[in-house]
């Protein structure tokens, strides 16, 4: 009989043991932070980070501009709430910072894909975009031709920004012209040093968003940026998984924005098409 009563008493005590265990470790593995969706925004600030280009945010003479910070502003103006903008060059620390609640929303070039859909809630298309090869001018590169056909990038090593859903694309590239196609990702540098790098002549290739290197190249004419990675894709902005409040209202706002004049003026302003 006291046999059995310590063997329950183990058995019970070994049960107490596990699950402290267990909450131990689940409170360590998953950090918890305080929940953000629309009812805690609307009593503070919406906090989107974009990141630093001469297209999304930039400043210039103490004036700052560019299509995302600009289009914060048409959404603070519809939403009524306090809006503040933070610029970032790393897509990494704004993963980071959108998963740790310093920020709501990342406005910045994410292509939307199948793969991306997993890590965020995305907003009703913005605009439409694509990845581009980011090379030399054959009278920058020694009279070397770019790069017009995609099988030429067999054994070639391509440059691009950390965490970018680039690389999957990359990868099925690879697989389709059933070669090796070497990746580079920089966790420092954002779309733009990239650029500069290969201008310079300090990288060949760099895979980066077609509107940004549309832009550079009008700083940097040794570029070029004909030659498409990707098919044209939806331009949205990304919100995190637990926040489906604030997409289903940053939605509604976007609808009201993208009929607006001031709209359509900010897309001729930035996306305005040069080659």
């Amino acid at each position: 009989m006291k046999y059995k009563t310590r063997f329950i008493l183990y058995i019970v005590l070994l049960v107490i043991v596990l699950f402290i265990m267990y909450m131990i470790r689940t409170q360590i593995l998953v950090p918890s932070y305080t929940p953000r969706d629309i009812p805690e925004i609307k009593q503070d600030t919406l906090r989107i980070v974009t990141d630093y280009t001469p297209i999304n945010y930039y400043i210039s003479d103490d004036t700052i501009s560019g299509f995302d910070y600009e289009l914060s502003q048409l959404i603070a103006k519809r939403s009524g709430l306090h809006v503040k903008v933070y610029p970032e060059v790393s897509l990494s620390k704004s993963i980071e910072g959108l998963e740790k609640n310093r920020y709501d929303i990342i406005g910045r070039p994410i292509p939307v894909t199948t793969d991306s859909k997993e890590n965020f809630l995305f907003t009703d298309p913005i605009l439409l975009n694509k990845q581009v090869l980011v090379q030399r001018k054959a009278e920058y590169n020694n009279g070397k031709d770019p790069i017009r056909n995609q099988l030429d990038l067999a054994q070639k090593h391509l440059n691009i920004i950390s965490d970018a859903p680039t690389r999957l694309r990359i990868m099925n590239l690879a697989h389709e012209i059933g070669d090796t196609i070497y990746v580079n990702e920089e966790n420092t540098y954002g779309d733009e040093q990239l650029i500069i790098m290969v201008a310079k002549g300090e990288i060949d290739f760099a895979v980066c968003d077609e509107t940004i290197a549309r832009e550079m190249s009008k700083h940097y004419p040794e570029i070029d940026f004909s030659t498409d990675i990707s098919f044209t894709q939806f331009r949205s902005w990304a919100l995190r998984l637990t926040s489906p409040l604030l997409l289903d209202s940053l939605n509604i706002w976007l609808k009201d924005i993208k009929k607006s004049p001031e709209f359509q003026k900010l897309k001729t302003k930035y996306y305005k098409k040069k080659r």
